[in-house]
């Protein structure tokens, strides 16, 4: 009885410092395992076995109450003041003025955006010669979307590239407060 014990012993030592024996011993646990689960949870079930999908969709809005949940998922409106311009209407006048005209002036072209513009880009645009500004022919109408009630992005497609405008509206008069431009 005691040499089948050492035998035992001395094949099971053997067997675990060698890397065919751990992987066989591994792969019994993992089956082992593996079984063990498709007992207990029963293998034929929808929805059992080592998968956590659930039957039926998870709902998490009352279909008639709707959804109460931090992050709006409809488009947001912009809002105007009542006998002010829209989005739209700015963004097609900011883009005229943009443009200019053969031989205008500096302080002319200035003029002409400031009131478009919000005091902070009219700042910016100050030191601009419209000379350097990239323009070119208007290739289609602009798009604007619309990020909140207060903010919306305004792309207008030149032959020559695209400009990029962001316009707000904190009390409901819109104005272009960045501008940038696409190479095209």
């Amino acid at each position: 009885m005691i040499a089948v014990r050492r035998a035992i012993e001395q094949l099971l030592t053997r067997m675990f410092r060698s890397r065919v024996g751990v992987a066989l011993a591994l792969g019994v646990v993992v089956v082992g395992v593996i079984g063990t689960t498709r007992l207990v949870a029963g293998a034929e079930e929808p929805g059992s076995g080592l998968s956590n999908r659930p039957e039926r969709p998870i709902t998490t809005v009352h279909p008639t109450v709707g959804d109460d949940g931090l992050i709006d998922t409809r488009s947001p409106t912009p809002v105007t003041r009542p006998g002010e311009a829209t989005p739209e209407q700015i963004t097609d006048r900011f883009v005229t003025a943009w443009r200019g005209q053969p031989g205008m002036t500096a302080e002319r072209w200035h003029a002409g955006l400031r009131p478009l513009a919000t005091p902070a880009l009219a700042e910016q645009l100050a030191g601009v010669d419209p000379v350097d500004v990239p323009t070119g022919e208007v290739a289609d109408t602009a798009t604007v979307t619309a990020r909140s009630e207060t903010v919306v992005e305004a792309r207008v497609p030149f032959d020559t590239g695209r400009l990029r405008l962001e316009l707000v509206a904190p009390d409901g008069r819109w104005r272009v407060d960045a501008v940038d431009w696409e190479q095209g």
